[in-house]
């Protein structure tokens, strides 16, 4: 029969093998409206039209991108009606952008007269039920409103005469705090791994509150490009930070001494400048941006704290039941924390 410890092992090495930490499904849509109408730019990964296409892989598209095809594939799922009309579109340039594996289309939708409010339906690369559209709306450069689609929210009204309220773009940004979190597998392995050798719930909230000032330290210098070392540098060090604490958790059980609240603020400095990615992404707004970013720090630590929430009383649990058991599975949990670490960790090195 096979043991649940290698259940679990078999569970844990298939979600790392299938997963690819930050790969996630996502597209930018910028607005800037002005006299002549609205200028328009989509951008998303070559992957994601590949996927649309059907019958060109990356490469082929950032080589020679089939401009009819892909307009009829933004066309498909971004509409813009203005005083009751639809805008009828024209391309203007499709730019492949190699190093981000990127294609942008430039558009702009011809209008002399705009109403008060612009009706934005947006439903890109519908094959894939994550995938999110993050839009920025300008009025010459002021960037006066964001907002995202996903499968639930399909319609964005924006009105011209009205700005975006501060408790808006904290919600936003605190939910994706929450949700980055979540779909993060690399930063869940990295909590748990900190998790695996116990104790007291107050204790394990210290140090993932360690973990979570560092990171804002460096999240706020890389937003605001006073230090920003690149991704590529970054996402490996992430990886090897992973295979750190999964070792410790495997070969310091027992050991009088708590690193981990070291561990936690020193690594948090360097997964700080992994969060900053997905800020820049997003194109946080600059009139609230303290708001933006003590939001998002806050999701972070809430998801954060359900992890440890959920881990610990669970392996306490079952420290009590069976010790013997429980040395075991802690064991193979931090095997597999190791595992996922070095495949990241190759996989970063030599993309």
């Amino acid at each position: 029969m096979i043991s649940g410890k290698w259940l679990f092992c078999a569970a844990l090495l298939s979600v790392v093998i299938s997963a690819r930490a930050h790969d996630l499904p996502l597209s930018y849509v910028d607005l800037r409206l002005s006299g002549e109408g609205i200028e328009v730019s989509v951008e998303s990964s070559a992957k994601n039209f590949s996927r649309e296409l059907g019958d060109f892989d990356e490469p082929t598209l950032l080589a020679n991108p089939p401009a009819d095809r892909l307009l009829t594939v933004v066309t498909a799922g971004l509409t813009i009606n203005s005083a009751g009309d639809t805008l009828a579109p024209e391309l203007r340039a499709v730019e492949p952008l190699p190093g981000r594996r990127d294609i942008r289309l430039h558009l702009h939708f011809p209008r002399k007269t705009m109403g008060d409010a612009i009706q934005v339906r947006g439903a890109l690369f519908p094959a894939d039920p994550r995938h999110k559209t993050f839009l920025n709306i300008y009025e010459g450069e002021a960037l006066k409103y964001q907002g995202i689609f996903d499968r639930t929210t399909t319609l964005i009204e924006y009105c011209r005469n009205e700005r975006q309220s501060i408790v808006a773009v904290a919600r936003r940004f605190l939910l994706e705090g929450i949700h980055h979190i979540f779909i993060g597998p690399d930063h869940i392995l990295f909590i748990v791994g900190l998790l695996l050798l116990g104790g007291s719930l107050g204790h394990l909230l210290k140090i993932i509150t360690a973990f979570t000032i560092a990171h804002s330290v460096t999240l706020v210098l890389a937003t605001l490009n006073i230090l920003n070392p690149p991704a590529r540098v970054i996402e490996p060090i992430i990886a090897l930070s992973i295979v750190f604490v999964g070792a410790h958790a495997l070969l310091h059980r027992g050991e009088k001494r708590d690193w981990r609240l070291l561990f936690a603020f020193g690594f948090g400095f360097i997964h700080g400048f992994g969060f900053a990615n997905v800020l820049r992404d997003m194109a946080l707004p600059r009139t609230a941006l303290g708001w933006s970013l003590f939001s998002f720090n806050v999701g972070v630590e809430i998801g954060q704290a359900c992890i440890v929430l959920a881990v610990a009383p669970a392996l306490a649990l079952l420290y009590r039941r069976n010790a013997a058991l429980a040395e075991r599975v802690v064991a193979a949990a931090a095997f597999c924390v190791v595992f996922a670490g070095s495949f990241w960790f190759a996989q970063r090195l030599f993309p």
